[in-house]
């Protein structure tokens, strides 16, 4: 049967359309045009950062990112293996070899307490993931990285609008990354953006984005780049979607009280929210106390319209990757115990209960 609730769907209004409608009728529909740098303006104010960097998708800001901070053949960069594959892949698309660091159990991000024993000679950068809009704890990460020199990178993708400590995601390492993909909390369809306080990142992100051309001679390229640019009509959905952020978030965090109250007393968690955190909620999400019924649980819910999501599998369990070896147990249970319930701001009350209600029924 078709999903009467599938797990997310984007919020596109008539603001939205009057600045794409406006894009049509100017003619400025690929990266020039003034909605790009009004994006980008908006959203490094909306972060509290110096330099916002538009770019096509939120994979190539990761790539855009670590080779922006000097990452390269052979480098070894630390990343949780509970995430999506592209903050693993583009560790690889640089050369470098992605090292596999264990999550915890509350709050399902890295666990600072893995990553020190992790760090070799060639460890250059730990890469943060901020998942499903927890952010994680940075102070202690950011202790072993300024021990050991070494760059923090964010991944952002699923957290825009988190915060940690009262400082939000994306200002808490030398350079961060997010995604607005179009389940993301602010979508453009496809897009991302890299962000960052220092001048020199943010300039060689510039260039690297744009097929490395030489700022004061035209056509003229004096190092390897890509085409990873922002179309001014994705940037024009992202100034709408941007008005909206605070509402959007404001309501992903009423969904996630709901399902608490409404889910407490059955065999399964629900997404904890650290004392330090201000969760967002980009998915809202439950890790079973059995995971050997997770996929009937699943079925059942989709037999009753209501679309779900397994966890991400550990990436160090993935071909390309698990000939590295890593074993980590507590990666293994979250990606084989959770679920991804519908998490969109439009959700009513009632969508809320009757989907409680469908998973009571089956337990």
């Amino acid at each position: 049967m078709s999903m009467r609730l599938p797990v997310y769907q984007p919020f596109i209004g008539e603001k939205e359309k009057e600045y794409v409608n406006e894009c049509l009728s100017s003619g400025w529909i690929s990266s020039k045009g003034s909605f790009v740098e009004r994006f980008e303006c908006e959203f490094a104010s909306f972060l509290g950062v110096k330099h916002a960097i538009s770019v096509c998708n939120g994979t190539v800001a990761l790539h855009l990112a670590l080779k922006s901070v000097g990452i390269g053949e052979g480098d070894e960069v630390i990343v949780p293996s509970f995430t999506y594959i592209a903050s693993v892949n583009a560790i690889s698309y640089c050369g470098a070899v992605p090292i596999f660091c264990d999550s915890e159990l509350d709050y399902w991000q890295i666990n600072p307490s893995k990553i020190e024993e992790l760090i070799t000679k060639k460890t250059k950068a730990i890469l943060l993931v901020h998942l499903y809009g927890h952010p994680c704890d940075v102070e202690p990460i950011r202790v072993i990285a300024k021990k050991h020199g070494l760059v923090i990178v964010e991944d952002c993708a699923e957290s825009t609008g988190s915060k940690y400590n009262g400082e939000m995601t994306g200002v808490l390492g030398e350079v961060s990354t997010f995604s607005f993909f179009g389940n993301k909390t602010i979508t453009t369809g496809e897009g991302g953006m890299v962000a960052t306080n220092h001048d020199e990142l943010a300039w060689l992100a510039r260039k690297l984005k744009g097929q490395g051309l030489h700022e004061n001679r035209e056509y003229w390229h004096d190092v390897i780049g890509y085409n990873y640019r922002m179309t001014n009509i994705c940037a024009a959905l992202g100034c709408a979607q941007l008005e909206s952020i605070d509402e959007k978030i404001s309501r992903k965090r009423e969904i996630a009280a709901l399902y608490k109250a409404e889910l407490s007393d059955l065999p399964l968690g629900t997404h904890k929210e650290s004392k330090l955190a201000y969760h967002t909620y980009w998915m809202n999400s439950v890790l079973l106390e059995d995971w050997s019924v997770r996929d009937d649980l699943r079925k059942h819910l989709a037999m009753n319209g209501i679309e779900t999501r397994p966890f991400f599998w550990g990436a160090h369990t993935m071909p390309m990757y698990s000939r590295l070896g890593a074993e980590l147990p507590i990666t293994e249970v979250l990606s084989k115990s959770g679920i991804n319930l519908p998490s969109y701001p439009q959700l009513s009350d009632e969508d809320i209960v009757y989907i409680a209600q469908s998973i009571r029924s089956f337990f």
